[in-house]
């Protein structure tokens, strides 16, 4: 499909800088069979049935933004991307051309040698120490990676706090499950209560899910792979309940990838599925998803799952009454 179809106007002041306090006020568009539906968060109980199974994403954001200095003394930023195991990660570097393998990076305490440089403009950094050590220093040294169109980028003390879901617990994303940033423990209990039961996956989410596509085409845009993980408790819970409910597009994505195979199991790997429409859904029945970015593969996702032409009167309904857009904004309850 050609790429233009997924474009829309986004005035820039509605892309929200901050997330709602407390974060399950923030509003909710329900894309419904009968029409658009002005709601907030809190309302999700009421719009579920007893015996859902709502699916979130437990992955941890860790703090993949290092500043530090190239051996010339000249600067130099890497965004860890992707842990290769053994204290290797790889990571797109700036100012990626002037660094070379063998050359050592100082973070700080931290140190990291270029191992291997790629096509694609991304390095591997061999780190001076691994497993948790590893992990303990990029905590220490690190700061949150925020998407540029929040703030630049540029994180503060309060977005430690506010770029992680209540469920967070699992350390690699590079980036929020952003839905997942709407739950409170009062919510939580509030759907208990309602009878929606709740299951996690683990999609640890790469940089790659937010790049922008820049071919004209969907069938020439190569999606990057993420690695995950179905426990063998909920693919039980799956089975049982009476509609699924994705929390974010990447527990959908990986829910579709297992479902592709068959019914829903236990799995553990690496998925890059990319879904536009005329896609066969066969695992999800509703999603809750934040407002993303035209001409994006996310964009393309809900437009598969809910329909091209229902998602962008949507979306102009969104902008007509001034939801806040992207990983701090808003978000929409879309049925299959």
């Amino acid at each position: 499909m050609r790429v233009d179809l997924f474009d829309f106007d986004l005035p820039h002041d509605l892309i929200a800088q901050r997330p709602a306090v407390p974060r399950d006020s923030a509003r909710l568009l329900d894309v419904a069979p009968d029409g658009l539906h002005d709601r907030t968060v809190r309302d999700l109980p009421d719009l579920l049935r007893r015996g859902d199974l709502l699916v979130f994403n437990d992955t941890r954001v860790i703090p993949a933004r290092l500043l530090g200095t190239r051996p010339a003394g000249g600067k130099v930023e890497a965004l860890l991307i992707r842990d290769l195991g053994g204290g290797r990660w790889q990571a797109l570097a700036r100012p990626a051309k002037r660094l070379k393998a063998g050359d050592v990076l100082a973070f700080g305490a931290l140190e990291g040698r270029v191992a291997a440089k790629h096509e694609d403009g991304s390095l591997d950094i061999a780190f001076d120490r691994a497993g948790p050590d590893l992990l303990a220093a990029i905590e220490a040294a690190g700061a949150v990676p925020l998407p540029p169109y929040i703030r630049g980028g540029t994180a503060d003390a309060r977005d430690r706090h506010d770029y992680q879901t209540l469920f967070a617990r699992r350390d690699g994303s590079v980036a929020a499950p952003t839905a997942g940033l709407h739950f409170t423990p009062a919510l939580m209990a509030a759907l208990a209560e309602a009878g929606v039961a709740t299951a996690g996956v683990t999609l640890h989410v790469g940089a790659g899910t937010f790049q922008p596509v820049r071919t004209d085409d969907t069938d020439r845009h190569v999606m990057h792979a993420e690695w995950g993980e179905v426990p063998q408790a909920t693919a039980d819970a799956i089975a049982a309940a009476g509609r699924v409910v994705a929390i974010g597009t990447t527990s959908l994505r990986l829910l579709e990838t297992v479902a592709r195979d068959g019914p829903m199991r236990a799995w553990t790997g690496e998925t890059d599925i990319f879904i536009t429409p005329g896609f066969r859904f066969r695992a999800v029945d509703l999603l809750l998803t934040n407002f993303h970015l035209p001409r994006s593969t996310l964009f393309m996702l809900v437009a598969a799952f809910a329909g091209l032409d229902r998602m962008k009167a949507a979306y102009a309904h969104a902008v007509e009454r001034r939801y806040r857009f992207y990983s701090y904004g808003d978000c929409c309850l879309l049925r299959r």
